[in-house]
């Protein structure tokens, strides 16, 4: 059992114009998609994130932002450290932007840059999530009161509810007998596709939220490869490398749910209708 999530919240893909309604101006600055007002109150996805998180028992909560952060500071307190949130403890990591870069270097530097400002967490146990997935209780109960080291969700393809152009665009994983990961396949080709159903014959997928050892992936956030096409630092990788050296080492527990999330502006509308219907606002 653990107390600790780390929220990755500091890359360039996640900002959008918040030009849509909801009382805000036609030509108001980019602000990242985690804080985009989803309700009358205007409390953004992260914020029902952290709530979920909180109901499922985490209680030390690291968002990782960029160097411009004063938007989160805003919402979560401004301190750099222990701001207390409705009953949450919540520190800033920042993802610093190499000075040959013009964008982050991917999830797998912005975990390494939090285990870097906070030392403990290399030798502690915690679950890193995306800042624009709105993760069940059941799913972060899952994780935070595991036994195992490392372990993440595997997720029915069906149960996503996504369209089928959408899930296209999602990994799939692959799980030994006993259900610990064997493989990532990004974007499988279609005549390859069938061969990677489970003995139910079900597709699974990876929404990038796992279970860690600080002391056994930190050494594979450190020399992760840059991947050649995206140019950046990928947390999936860190994990494979891990895989490749640990045998076993990450075990797979299985869900079929809808996971709403926040990847363009179409989602927007859609997200609010979700918490409309399952949250009290």
């Amino acid at each position: 059992m653990h107390t600790n999530l780390i929220i990755l919240a500091g890359g360039a893909s996640s900002r959008m114009n918040t030009s849509l309604k909801h009382g805000h101006s036609s030509n108001i600055p980019k602000v990242s998609k985690a804080l985009i007002g989803m309700d009358k109150d205007g409390r953004p996805i992260l914020d029902y994130l952290l709530f979920n998180a909180e109901k499922a028992g985490y209680t030390n909560v690291y968002l990782v932002v960029g160097e411009q952060n004063e938007a989160f500071k805003k919402c979560f307190g401004n301190k750099s450290k222990n701001n207390r949130f409705k009953g949450l403890n919540i520190s800033y990591a920042i993802q610093y932007i190499p000075e040959h870069r013009t964008k982050p270097f991917g999830t797998a530097d912005a975990l390494f840059q939090a285990l870097e400002q906070y030392p403990n967490l290399q030798n502690e146990t915690f679950t890193v999530c995306n800042c624009d997935n709105l993760y069940s209780v059941e799913v972060f109960s899952e994780l935070k009161n595991s036994s195992e080291t490392n372990a993440f969700i595997a997720y029915d393809r069906d149960g996503l509810k996504f369209t089928m152009d959408r899930i296209s665009r999602f990994a799939l994983v692959q799980l030994d007998s006993e259900n610990y990961l064997s493989n990532i396949i990004e974007k499988p080709t279609a005549d390859k596709i069938n061969s990677y159903k489970d003995s139910f014959g079900k597709f699974r997928v990876s929404m990038n939220i796992f279970k860690l050892s600080g002391k056994e992936i930190y050494p594979f956030l450190r020399d992760c490869p840059i991947h050649l096409k995206r140019d950046e630092k990928e947390l999936p990788t860190a994990v494979l490398n891990m895989l490749s050296t640990i045998p076993k080492v990450m075990k797979g527990f299985l869900f079929s749910e809808h996971v709403p999330d926040l990847t363009s502006k179409e989602d927007i509308l859609v997200l609010k209708k979700y918490i409309r219907e399952h949250y009290k606002t």
